[in-house]
This record gives C-alpha cells, sequence and structure tokens, in this order.
C-alpha cells in the first residue's frame, strides 16, 4: 500500500511487531514524512497523533489522508512532543515512533537543497523558520565551520573543507558547496565527498540532535507503563544519543541489546535503509 504512494517506510515489519498497534491503542508518529509507518497503523485500527516540522508533508498528509478519522496531523516539531500531547488533552500514549532523518521528498526535492545530487538553494531547513544553510556557510567563521563539519558530520579533513568554503563564498546553490568540498578534498573517497559536510550542515541547521534529545526525555513522562519507544537513526551520532539514553533513563528498558537493522531484502530493494537501525525501549 505505501510503495503505491511513493514512499518506503524503513523497517517497516519490525516497527509494527515492537509497537503492536490495535484498536485502543493511541501511537505517536513523531516524524510523519511520507506517511508510510501512519498509513499502516491506522490500518491496524490504532489512533495516530503524527507530527512534522515540514509543511509541506502536513499539506501532503491532509490531502491523501482526510478521511482517515483515527488521524490527528499537527505540524510540530518533535521535540514539543510534551506541549502537543497537552494541547490535545492526551495523557499518556502507548508509543512513540521517530524515524529520524530527512524523508525521500527532502531529498528529491531540489528547492529543498538537501542533497549534493542536484543544484538547488542552499536551504536544508526541515521547517521554514530559522536561518538556511546559505547563511551558516556565509557567516560563520572558518573556525566555527570547522567544528560544525567535524562534530556533526564526523568529517576528518573539517578544517581544509572550511578554510576552502570561506575561500569561495559567497555559495548559494548546492552545487557550489559540492564542487567546493569535492576540490578541498582532493582525492575520491567511498560515496560522494561532500556527503559528511551536508550531513552536518543539515543537522546543524535543523539542531537535530537537540530535538532528539528532547523528544527522548518528553517521551518518559509521555509513554504509559509498557508502552514502546521506537527510533530508527541514520547515523552513528543519532544511533549514540538514543543507546545512551536507553542505557542511563530510569524510565525505560532496552527491549534488545543491539539495534535492529534492514534484512539484506530490504537492503537490495531499498538502498536508502541500508545504514537504519532501530532500537526499542519498553516503559518500566
Amino acid at each position: 500500500m505505501t510503495e503505491a504512494l511513493g514512499h518506503r517506510p524503513v523497517l517497516l515489519h519490525e516497527t509494527l511487531a515492537a509497537l503492536e498497534p490495535a484498536p485502543g491503542k493511541v501511537i505517536v508518529d513523531a516524524t510523519f514524512g511520507g506517511g508510510g509507518h501512519t498509513r499502516e497503523l491506522l490500518a491496524r485500527g490504532a489512533r495516530v497523533i503524527a507530527l512534522d516540522k515540514d509543511p509541506e508533508a502536513i499539506a501532503r498528509g491532509r490531502a491523501k489522508l482526510a478521511s482517515e478519522a483515527n488521524l490527528t496531523l499537527i505540524q510540530a516539531d518533535f521535540r514539543d512532543l510534551k506541549r502537543v500531547l497537552e494541547d490535545l488533552g492526551v495523557e499518556k500514549v502507548d508509543g512513540v515512533l521517530a524515524d529520524l532523518g530527512v524523508s525521500s521528498y527532502h531529498l528529491d526535492d531540489p528547492r529543498r537543497g538537501f542533497s549534493y545530487r542536484f543544484e538547488g538553494p542552499l536551504d536544508m531547513r526541515l521547517g521554514q523558520e530559522g536561518p538556511t544553510a546559505a547563511e551558516v556557510v556565509n557567516t560563520l567563521s572558518e573556525e566555527e565551520l570547522a567544528e560544525i563539519l567535524y562534530r556533526y558530520g564526523e568529517e576528518p579533513r573539517a578544517r581544509r573543507i572550511a578554510r576552502a568554503i570561506v575561500e569561495a563564498r559567497p555559495l548559494a546553490t548546492t552545487a557550489e558547496l559540492a564542487e567546493v568540498v569535492r576540490r578541498a578534498v582532493g582525492y575520491r573517497r567511498a560515496g560522494h565527498p561532500a556527503r559528511k559536510t551536508f550531513q552536518a550542515l543539515r543537522i546543524y541547521v535543523n539542531d537535530e540532535l537537540g530535538a532528539l534529545n528532547e523528544l527522548l526525555k518528553a517521551s518518559e513522562e509521555a509513554i504509559q507503563p509498557g508502552g514502546r519507544l521506537l527510533v530508527i537513526s541514520f547515523h552513528s551520532l543519532e544511533d549514540r544519543a538514543v543507546k545512551r539514553f536507553l542505557r542511563e533513563s530510569p524510565a525505560f528498558d532496552p527491549l534488545f541489546k543491539k539495534p535492529v537493522v534492514p534484512s539484506e531484502k530490504e537492503q537490495k530493494e531499498n538502498p536508502r535503509a541500508r545504514s537504519a537501525k532501530l532500537r526499542v525501549g519498553v516503559r518500566r
């Protein structure tokens, strides 16, 4: 069903098995995106409160799922989970799902500026507020840029790339930035040489790690005993944050010792799922 609509949710079967959606259950899809997980939760009778920071994602969802009586769609940053539930008068939920990162809609739309594969404006904002990636690369100092690239992209050539950016600016497009990075790196590594730079800027522009930490903390209060917290991450920074939280939180027990990863079949059918890791916490 979801593939027919052009969106393929990652680790779908594993997510449904862990959440056990059913009539009477209330589940928060904290990252609605293309709606793939939400559709399947609704199909099993659960009530879904779906959040997304991106107004375009919410508009698509309202157009496609207007007839779903059990769906509440809200444009909001998932870091505001506590406020959203209070506004709805919902005290506790049975599960919270967060499928992190950016969706195919973001990566494949040149207007959004997330991908080095297409030329577009250097934006990278999941919502429509705050500074763009262009403002970041054109205004921060070389030292600040190097710190961002190293911290959020784990880029070993952060200083060299930051210096090249400062020397080449102003930069306005994804293609310009990708070319600056390619020239600065000076060799062909596995994958595109600008991948880590784009990742770092996206995380910084959207404060993704800060928002994740706030969501994890809010889930302690939001999820009722026996309920479950599921987080699908796509890079080591996110996964380490979730692993540490589940290990240290007095409210959750990890369901699995190791993260669940996509099967070989899923990785072959959906290459974007290859780096996905699912961690699950059970509310005490």
